[in-house]
């Protein structure tokens, strides 16, 4: 069989696991779950999608082969495919922890494992949720009672919806920039329930977002958005945030470990699920793969 899995050149045809831009680009054709499809055409413009739901199988040239969720973000996915007796599992994008807005991962075992490793190094340990949220919300009262703005960093599909999500929940009311805003919309579409939130209008200024907590994507930190609602306090959403410099790279005030992807405990925790007997890592530091071979296992980083 021939299927390119998240290619980096455009394809004939291709499995896209996500829409997040270092893994969904221009395909003639792809294979994705729905939530996926219409978020990739959202981004990158229409495409000859072909979607399957969750579990269910389907043929490729003679392999039969099933999509799992990845717990990533809305949509995100695994690709399942027996070939020939043996069953190989390409993980995308995944996390173990159960999301406010994606589907929760489901794991299979399988005899070759191609998993992502970005968070694979020992110091990538994130708090429990329960203590991100408690975090968050210290941050936000906090600088409310310093008669400031919170500004949130957070990429606009899935750490955005994610954060709106967390913080719907608890009450607070969200202005978020129109990235966000848009793909939210799409969320709903898909059953993703979210409290007060509200497209951010910057020429309102700091009365516009009294009350307000802002969520921006991170490539707008230094716009001009920033200068137009007021003194504010930024603070970037980031696995990342489990490094020392992390405000310090980001030019933000705070960094808060609220992350889509799987911590380093999360990874091993899978590769202990999936028992397989070859184990490829991707997307992350080759470390990972050195570490399973000390624990006994088959594996190989391949970039």
């Amino acid at each position: 069989m021939a299927l390119w899995l998240d290619a980096t050149r455009s394809r004939d045809r291709c499995f896209v696991s996500h829409a997040h831009s270092d893994h969904a680009i221009r395909h003639r054709r792809i294979i994705a779950s729905s939530p996926t499809a219409r978020l990739y055409e959202h981004r990158l413009g229409r495409t000859l999608a072909e979607t399957h739901a969750f579990h269910a199988p389907f043929e490729v040239d003679g392999a039969l082969c099933r999509l799992l969720p990845a717990g990533h973000i809305l949509g995100s996915s695994q690709i399942l495919i027996e070939h020939k007796g043996r069953r190989i599992v390409y993980t995308g994008d995944c996390r173990m922890r159960e999301g406010l807005t994606a589907e929760p991962i489901s794991v299979e075992p399988c005899d070759v494992l191609v998993m992502e490793c970005t968070f694979g190094r020992p110091h990538y340990v994130f708090p429990e949720p329960a203590e991100v949220a408690r975090r968050l919300c210290r941050l936000i009262e906090g600088t409310w009672d310093e008669g400031l703005t919170p500004v949130l960093l957070a990429y606009a599909l899935g750490k955005g919806q994610e954060a709106m999500k967390l913080l719907g929940d608890r009450g607070y009311s969200c202005a978020v920039a129109e990235p966000i805003f848009r793909i939210a919309r799409i969320y709903e579409e898909y059953g993703v329930r979210f409290g007060r939130y509200e497209l951010l209008d910057p020429t309102l200024g700091a009365e516009g977002v009294r009350g307000h907590v802002v969520i921006l994507p991170p490539h707008l930190r230094r716009s001009q958005i920033l200068e137009d609602i007021g003194p504010c306090r930024t603070a970037m959403l980031t696995g990342w945030a489990m490094d020392r410099n992390c405000r310090f790279r980001y030019r933000v005030d705070e960094a808060i470990p609220l992350s889509d992807h799987a911590d380093f405990q999360e990874l091993l925790a899978l590769v202990r699920q999936a028992a397989p007997k070859r184990v490829y890592t991707v997307h992350g530091f080759p470390e990972f793969a050195k570490h399973l071979r000390f624990l006994g296992y088959d594996a190989d980083h391949l970039g």
